[in-house]
């Protein structure tokens, strides 16, 4: 039976880890998909490792896999760690924070069971589903962004920053990731649209986004280094 791996980066989210954990195992994935959940702790400062190993001890039948980095190294860093422990046949990042409904895995792992995808999107810009309103700049931003890696990559994705990325194992394994921070997401985006014959999906799902008060942590500092990351995995390092 094909497997999932899910890769959940934590840094600082003692309100809601346990949440997202349980929300993660209660999936009942497409096709009989089975999974895996691998957390990684980038370092946080609060008590979310007292609440992650609470939790793992009152749920051992949940088989979790626990990383903890002992310096806070970033985001792409905690998925660097992931996927040297997946061994699922595909693998999907979900962020620990409640911005995304565990529920819409389905909707990216579907078009690759059924072997029409390779690598899905889920975009918070298409579709239906609901989204929450909140920052003006944040939303340009995203969108200056995927324009300009859109345009260096030739694709026509519209939301390059999502958390949800669903792969093949095989092919995210297959690429010499480097980046720590926020910056993976372009990095990966730039790596995998020069993969031949690859057939990237984006399908549209549901947000809950949090304002800064709530706990969001990204910062126009981010979008900078997005930009900066679009021409060197672009351009100048297409490696």
């Amino acid at each position: 039976m094909p497997k999932l791996s899910i890769i959940i980066p934590v840094f600082n989210e003692e309100n809601t880890v346990q949440e997202i954990l349980t929300n993660v195992n209660n999936v009942e994935l497409y096709g009989g998909v089975t999974k895996e959940i691998i957390l990684i702790n980038d370092a946080s400062t609060d008590d979310t490792d007292a609440r992650i190993n609470e939790f793992i001890s009152s749920n051992p039948e949940f088989g979790i896999k626990y990383f903890k980095h002992e310096k806070n190294k970033g985001k792409g860093a905690a998925l660097h760690t992931g996927l040297v422990h997946a061994t699922g046949d595909f693998m999907i990042v979900q962020d620990a924070d409640l911005e995304y409904d565990p529920n819409e895995i389905n909707l990216l792992l579907k078009p690759v069971v059924e072997g029409k995808a390779d690598v899905v999107y889920g975009s918070r810009f298409v579709g239906s589903s609901s989204h929450r309103v909140l920052f003006f700049w944040h939303f340009q931003g995203n969108r200056l962004i995927t324009f300009l890696s859109n345009m260096l990559t030739n694709l026509n994705l519209t939301d390059i920053e999502t958390c949800y990325k669903l792969f093949k194992t095989d092919i995210i394994k297959s690429l010499r990731l480097v980046e720590e921070r926020f910056g993976f997401e372009v990095e990966i985006t730039a790596k995998i649209s020069r993969i031949p014959h690859i057939r990237i999906y984006e399908v549209g799902i549901s947000y809950y986004g949090r304002t800064y008060a709530e706990g969001k942590k990204i910062s126009w500092k981010d979008g900078f280094k997005a930009m900066y990351c679009i021409l060197k995995y672009n351009i100048f390092s297409r490696k």
